[in-house]
């Protein structure tokens, strides 16, 4: 008998492969031998703990950094002697483009030079033009903006990038990857400033970029998107490939798990709390058109969940209360005192401590040692009898918050920007937990933070609202505020218009609420 030979279109190769990575740093792996297979038009969500080895494996598949060992194959064919040397201009030419959480957008440049910049660096091979093609930039600029549902009008076009909210940033970094007509686009925690609304645009998005032929790359915490996306989930931990699965056929309970290697509660936090007298009263707080005619109080003891749309005015009545942007009329009574901070440093002064929704840029000097970042505002409690700061002191106080906050460091002389994001989230709130504030003020507490750290950060929460201490949470993510507050105020058009118990509350309601709809008109 004769072998029969196979007839048809020979097998393709996929888009990209990576083989037993392997990568550490000083005598830590942070990556094991991790491989992993990305098909062309698929969609994939990197999974797991922060410290896992999610943000190495992304730089070295973009080029940014060089692996020990392993390697990267585009279409079958090897890219380097290990995986990584392609480097970022190679990893770009090769269709493969990276929306890191920093975003890396230029502030001082305009948004169509932002989005048209990636896609004018490949064409020129790494090196732009002296002058660029203006009528080019601005037609690529409106593609890609249009994908998004940005404006595409000459004057959104010329802005500079650091005048945009944050949400916005995000989608023009996500605008830019698409100008670049990539073929795999890596995003870290791509939603982690977008309000529903805009998550549900940038779903969109993705499916029109998987029906081009274009593969996704997620690197998420956030299992319900996972799922609302569908695709495939790759988790790691401890900078192993733990496992490989569709994300629609497992709970989010099995999930945690995998990621952490311990049991997470998807139950309420609070339980009995035991709240005391008014502590912070607000009455007719106004602020041009970000909000009006705000009333609410908050009790000792409490935890006050305010949510909303971007432009409903909750981050702005965040920065009032916080004496960032002060109110421009209305009365804010702390302890029965009326009080009025025309900044932070009078806001503190006045036990109110405020962590900032974006903590790279609001929030940590990130190449300062750990202790620098958490004593910043108590440096006049720790100087000596000559007027010093006695480092011993220092030394101490950033020690018992490392170890009252459950920081993961090696010391406290090892820059912030050294360890994981949620780690760097308990440094924040450290730092402001120093002043031993009365009422505390957390926007965002856990953006960017995996669902280990989210339960320690929880945790912690709790323990300080259980201690006395009164807690605001400006956030969007429900399940957040749901779990963790006794109330839920919901903001639209610079007013508050829900004002409820948590425990009666669910996520519809609420989403309801911030969308102007009840059960009558839906």
């Amino acid at each position: 008998m004769h072998a029969v030979t196979p007839t048809g279109p020979a097998p393709t190769a996929p888009f990209l492969e990576i083989r037993n990575v392997r990568e550490s740093f000083g005598g830590v792996r942070a990556l094991k031998d991790v491989s992993l297979t990305i098909e062309a038009g698929k969609i994939y969500h990197l999974m797991g703990a922060n410290g896992c080895g999610k943000s190495t494996l992304i730089k070295i598949l973009s080029g940014a950094q060089t692996a020990d060992e392993g390697e990267i194959l585009i279409d079958g064919k090897p890219t380097g002697r290990v995986a990584g040397d392609l480097g970022a201009i190679g990893a770009l030419g090769a269709g493969i483009e990276t929306v890191y959480q920093d975003l890396s957008l230029l502030p001082n440049l305009s948004v169509a030079e932002n989005v048209a910049f990636t896609e004018q660096l490949v064409a020129s091979a790494g090196h732009l033009a002296r002058r660029l093609d203006l009528a080019t930039l601005y037609a690529t600029a409106r593609r890609a903006l249009a994908d998004v549902h940005l404006p595409t009008d000459r004057g959104f076009l010329n802005r500079r990038t650091d005048t945009l909210p944050l949400a916005t940033r995000q989608l023009v970094a996500i605008a830019r990857a698409i100008a670049s007509e990539a073929r795999l686009v890596i995003m870290d925690e791509p939603t982690t400033s977008l309000t529903r609304q805009e998550v549900d645009n940038l779903i969109r998005v993705v499916a029109r970029l998987q029906e081009r032929g274009v593969s996704v790359l997620f690197v998420t915490h956030k299992l319900d998107e996972c799922k609302q996306i569908g695709g495939r989930a790759v988790i790691m931990r401890d900078g192993v490939k733990v496992t490989e699965l569709d994300v629609s056929e497992h709970s989010k309970a099995e999930f945690s798990h995998w990621m952490t290697g311990r049991e997470i509660s998807e139950t309420r936090y609070r339980t009995d709390p035991k709240l005391g007298d008014v502590l912070l009263e607000v009455q007719g707080l106004a602020k041009g058109s970000a909000f009006t005619g705000v009333d609410f109080s908050v009790r000792r003891g409490e935890i006050v969940g305010i949510t909303g749309l971007l432009d409903s005015g909750r981050n702005e009545l965040a920065l009032a209360l916080a004496g960032v942007s002060p109110a421009s009329s209305g009365v804010i009574r702390l302890v029965g005192k009326t009080i009025a901070p025309q900044s932070a440093s009078e806001a503190i002064a006045e036990g109110i401590g405020y962590v900032p929704e974006d903590r790279l840029t609001e929030g940590l000097f990130l190449e300062k040692p750990i202790q620098d970042n958490i004593t910043l505002p108590v440096l006049d409690r720790l100087k000596n009898a000559f007027g010093l700061i006695s480092s011993g002191k220092a030394r101490r106080t950033a020690e018992d918050s490392v170890r009252d906050l459950q920081i993961v460091a090696p010391d406290v002389s090892a820059p912030v920007q050294s360890l994981s994001g949620g780690n760097q989230q308990r440094v924040l709130i450290g730092r402001w937990l120093t002043i031993n504030p009365r009422l505390l003020i957390l926007h965002g507490p856990t953006v960017g933070v995996d669902v280990g750290s989210k339960d320690t950060i929880f945790r912690i929460i709790q323990r300080l609202a259980d201690g006395g201490m009164s807690v605001v949470i400006i956030s969007d993510d429900l399940p957040e505020l749901l779990q963790n507050c006794d109330r839920i105020l919901v903001m639209r058009q610079g007013r508050i218009i829900a004002d409820r118990s948590a425990v009666d509350l669910g996520e519809d309601d609420i989403y309801r609420a911030m969308a102007g709809r009840t059960e009558d008109n839906q």
